[in-house]
């Protein structure tokens, strides 16, 4: 059915009534039937591989994958309006939602260089968002970002200070923290007495603890006056509290504990506590080719399997020297209260000179 109306212009036009409206009934999830439904291996190009869903939502810089993976458990993520699973694969297309809110995909560019921030935690600071008991948090301190979250790597107890890094790509901080990547943490220790011969043979040896056998790969004497000593330690996992349980396992309560080195990277020489800095992208990349890091691959040894394709032959990984720093780092006195030492250090990497 037509009508005429009156134009602006004076003149009649034809006018059709609009259609009715047809409203589409909702599903159990509340959404339009038919729209966002999971998809299934039939839908799926054949050409086309999804990735695992914790690798994804750490990418986008939601977190770490091991947060994901447990807030996957609690039911809290949700794939096309379903809830997801560990290890379930994700495409471009599906819609991924946490806590209700959409997860906006990181984008893969060749020159989006992720951004690493070095942080100098000073203890009564915990490593945590939200903190039942309302205590201060390392990231009230750090810059806001639109679009992404900083993502710690590793954690420091409540009166543990030092070297803290937060990057905002979740591939590289599961690089840094996996186990099997071997990355070697420092730590300038302060202890209650004097360790004994037997006491240090048994920690380069190995001591039992609630989760396990633990042991350091060096110990160095760090001097020290009265009852308080120091001592530089080495070791390449990061377990909770693991370094104040295997003193306190030989009778040396940890009086005071710095992390001064990560990796490659070492706490910045004139960084006040409280503070941060942040890498360049040239020493992001500088970095990234040190630790021998491939932008977001799941292979650990990406780099050493590469060069084995294209030569044909096995290349053998060299052993990172933990002695490297330590001992020049504590030589300088860079630590407030930590006493210098004498003995000159045999070389160290600083991120700040190194890189550039």
């Amino acid at each position: 059915m037509t009508e005429n109306r009156r134009s602006r212009g004076g003149r009649n036009t034809p006018f059709r009534s609009a259609a009715p409206r047809t409203v589409r009934p909702l599903d159990a999830r509340g959404m339009p039937r038919g729209e966002n439904k999971p998809r299934t291996a039939s839908s799926v190009p054949a050409d086309v591989k999804g990735e695992k869903i914790q690798k994804v939502l750490a990418d986008a810089g939601v977190g770490s994958r091991r947060d994901m993976e447990q807030r996957i458990a609690e039911g809290r993520i949700s794939v096309n309006g379903e809830p997801a699973h560990i290890g379930q694969r994700v495409f471009p297309t599906d819609i991924i939602r946490m806590d209700g809110r959409a997860v906006r995909r990181a984008s893969v560019r060749e020159n989006n260089v992720p951004r690493v921030l070095i942080y100098h935690k000073p203890a009564g600071e915990i490593v945590s968002r939200d903190d039942p008991e309302g205590r201060p948090t390392v990231f009230d301190h750090l810059p806001r970002m639109g679009g992404a979250r900083w993502i710690n790597v590793g954690r420091l107890d409540f009166n543990t200070e030092g070297l803290l890094i937060f990057t905002t790509d979740g591939a590289l901080a599961n690089y840094l923290m996996h186990p099997r990547n071997c990355i070697v943490r420092e730590y300038a220790v302060r202890v209650q007495g004097t360790m004994s011969p037997e006491a240090k043979e048994a920690l380069l040896k190995g001591v039992k603890l609630e989760d396990g056998t633990a042991k350091f790969a060096t110990i160095e004497e760090g001097g020290g006056k009265g009852f308080n000593r120091w001592y530089n330690v080495t070791l390449s996992e990061g377990r909770n509290r693991e370094v104040r349980r295997m003193f306190d396992a030989v009778g040396l309560p940890v009086s005071r504990l710095i992390r001064v080195k990560y990796g490659e990277l070492e706490l910045p020489q004139k960084l006040p506590r409280g503070k941060f800095e942040q890498l360049t992208p040239e020493e992001t990349q500088a970095w990234f080719a040190a630790i021998g890091y491939k932008g977001g691959s799941d292979s650990p040894n990406s780099r050493n399997s590469a060069k084995s394709s294209e030569t044909g032959a096995k290349v053998k990984t060299r052993a990172v020297d933990p002695l490297k720093s330590t001992a020049h780092y504590l030589s300088e006195g860079r630590i407030e209260g930590v006493p210098a030492r004498r003995r000159p250090s045999r070389g160290r990497f600083n991120s700040k000179e190194k890189l550039r």
